[in-house]
């Protein structure tokens, strides 16, 4: 059974840096792609990044881009979200998604990944 488990989140001030890690068990993503996505109150899941391993590339929302950088281990199973410069509209639970066999139109998709982890509150605040 896969199991993907978040952890690092917390709360911080504006311009603060967190840094999340999701850890899988039950399989690897090394070919697959794995990444983050974010859901503040009373809106939708939104795409936050994801790496496609296979390929090697990262993708990131317009949103986070330069603040934000997803890597990841060698063994394919854990990934990291670090976040500088957090601001207040970063404020979200923050779930890790992983998924194989994924192109690359619908790696923004939510709907596109197989698993999920049980997420992680993000609270940026003065």
């Amino acid at each position: 059974q896969v199991q993907l488990v978040e952890s690092g989140g917390g709360l911080v001030q504006p311009g603060a840096s967190l840094r999340l890690t999701c850890v899988a068990s039950g399989r690897t993503f090394r070919r697959g792609a794995m990444g983050w996505f974010r859901q503040a109150p009373g809106k939708e899941r939104e795409f936050v990044a994801v790496g496609k391993w296979s390929s090697g590339s990262t993708y990131y929302s317009d949103s986070v881009k330069g603040r934000f950088t997803i890597t990841r281990d060698n063994a394919g199973s854990t990934v990291y979200l670090q976040m500088n410069n957090l601001r207040p509209e970063d404020t979200a639970v923050y779930y890790c998604a992983a998924g194989m066999g994924l192109i690359t139109s619908s790696l923004g998709t939510a709907a596109a990944y197989d698993y999920w982890g049980q997420g992680t509150q993000v609270t940026v605040s003065s």
